[in-house]
């Protein structure tokens, strides 16, 4: 299984998989994969997170959330380099356009203390933030662990790769609808890679075309002004038969919840 989190210098992370399903010759520009343009205004509280070690000359790296004016959370399997190496930007849509949006370093990472690379599960970091981000409108975590239903549509944020169906670090969006836990635990590939009902979402598209992608690891799934889920992992992106995999943070525990407090 391939996490979702970003192109190194010298060295591909993840492996990129599937067709593109549109053009961006198409006035509504996709992005994600099959997803649409998303602005800042909207989703004030999406979080770039570059990294100097990136082969991009954005320095994307990861997605997060803001979830206090000096917290943020992303994915574990994220943070591989020293905070110093990180920056998290806020109000830049387009990561091209360093004359928008605010910027802050990282002050200190925590990781969950239930994530492995094994079992890929409880896959958060919270991220201390060098200068709060005071003003911006921060994203509440869910605390319902029966906010995950079947049938329910949340939407995931990024500025990862799209496939060629759009610009790539832009920020985009996708509405996700969960297809419950019988669909990826039916998957040998999934549970073999640490799926687990109790701690995962499965979202997305069976058939395919739509889904998150490299660079969009950590970006926030969000449900009913909710911080429902993290991108965690997936088979490639976009894949038929391959939906998303997220990681739940109702289900992530109170030591998540402090400390974001």
């Amino acid at each position: 299984m391939l996490k979702r989190a970003v192109v190194i210098a010298g060295a591909v992370l993840l492996a990129t998989a599937g067709a593109a399903t549109a053009s961006v010759g198409r006035q509504d520009h996709k992005l994600i994969v099959g997803g649409t343009l998303a602005s800042t205004t909207e989703a004030p509280w999406a979080i770039a997170l570059t990294n100097t070690a990136s082969a991009r000359s954005t320095g994307r790296w990861c997605g997060a959330a803001l979830v206090r004016a000096d917290k943020i959370i992303t994915a574990a399997h994220c943070m591989i380099k020293p905070a110093s190496t990180y920056t998290a930007v806020q109000g830049r849509r387009d990561l091209t356009d360093t004359s928008t949006g605010r910027a802050s370093g990282i002050k200190s990472i925590w990781i969950h203390p239930g994530y492995n690379t094994t079992d890929n599960r409880y896959d958060f970091a919270v991220l201390t933030l060098s200068r709060p981000m005071t003003g911006v409108p921060i994203l509440p975590l869910e605390t319902n662990p029966k906010a995950d239903r079947k049938g329910a549509i949340p939407t995931v944020y990024g500025w990862g790769e799209t496939q060629g169906t759009g610009p790539s670090d832009t920020l985009g969006k996708l509405a996700v609808p969960i297809l419950g836990d019988t669909t990826c635990l039916a998957n040998d590939e999934y549970t073999g890679n640490g799926y687990a009902a109790a701690t995962n979402i499965c979202a997305g598209y069976v058939d395919g075309g739509r889904d998150a992608c490299q660079g969009d690891s950590g970006g926030p799934l969000v449900l009913n002004g909710r911080l429902l889920g993290t991108v965690s992992w997936g088979k490639g992106c976009a894949e038929s038969g391959y939906p998303g995999v997220y990681a739940q943070v109702a289900v992530a525990g109170k030591i998540l919840q402090a400390q974001v407090r």
